[in-house]
């Protein structure tokens, strides 16, 4: 048996149906057989892994932890996983904390090899940390089977509040955002940039960031995603963005208007 998301409709109107069911939605895809059976593994399996290489050989456990930090697609990497698991995240020349996308580090950091003391795998709720980020991390992907555009927004509302509340230069968590992929193609679009910006240098691309920010949002910084209502401005200036990106050619301006109203309705 399995679950495939319900969004009835496209645009901001069908991200507030998928909004207000989300939680009966996610709670129904994490119930079915092959999801529960992982993460039953999970949990009764975890606990004993001493090692980077434990992890990495168990090929049921590295799913499930690679998920839960989106990064699934790294699954067949396991020499480079390991070494990310490996180096830790205390050394400033770890690799994770050289790579520009900071799940990496996230990754590295929840586990805790390389320090020389036990990882925390073995610690008392760690299985229940790991599963949660993997039931939110599942339900995204299943969403973006149905809607690609649904499942960057669920990943924004998950972690921009946990980005701007970050300590530290506000530069830094712009970095931050425009290192992790998922996030930087949602504000590409919400901001109307090419993608092509990405071969500009580091510091111009920083500045097209806070400057569109400040000219669409109303602010540059990052700080403003710790209020839910300016995230939903930003969701809903992306959905827009992208309805008119993917409108047939053949659709009238008219239409087009038309259809965005009745998504705001």
């Amino acid at each position: 048996m399995s679950f495939t998301p319900v969004i009835p409709m496209a645009g901001y109107a069908g991200w507030r149906f998928l909004a207000r069911t989300m939680d009966d939605q996610s709670a129904s895809l994490n119930a079915t057989p092959a999801i529960s059976r992982d993460m039953a593994y999970f949990r009764d399996h975890i606990g004993q892994v001493q090692s980077a290489g434990d992890l990495v050989q168990d090929y049921r456990l590295l799913r499930v932890a690679l998920t839960a930090f989106g990064l699934q697609d790294d699954l067949p990497n396991k020499a480079f996983i390991r070494r990310i698991l490996e180096d830790g995240v205390t050394d400033e020349n770890a690799l994770s904390n050289r790579l520009a996308d900071k799940r990496y580090r996230d990754f590295s950091q929840a586990f805790g090899f390389g320090t020389g003391l036990p990882p925390l795998s073995r610690l008392p709720g760690f299985a229940d940390r790991i599963l949660a980020k993997f039931e939110a991390r599942n339900f995204e992907l299943a969403v973006g089977e149905v809607s690609d555009d649904m499942r960057l927004v669920l990943n924004a509302v998950r972690e921009l509040p946990q980005i701007a509340a970050e300590d530290g230069r506000d530069s830094t968590r712009w970095l931050r955002i425009m290192g992790n992929p998922p996030l930087r193609s949602l504000f590409e679009t919400a901001f109307g940039l090419p993608t092509a910006i990405g071969s500009l240098d580091l510091d111009r691309q920083l500045k097209t960031f806070q400057e569109r920010a400040e000219a669409i949002l109303g602010d540059g910084a990052v700080g403003q995603f710790a209020d839910p209502d300016r995230v939903e401005n930003l969701v809903r200036n992306f959905l827009a963005r992208a309805q008119l990106t993917q409108a047939p050619a053949t659709s009238s301006p008219a239409a087009i208007a038309l259809s965005l109203l009745q998504g705001a309705v």
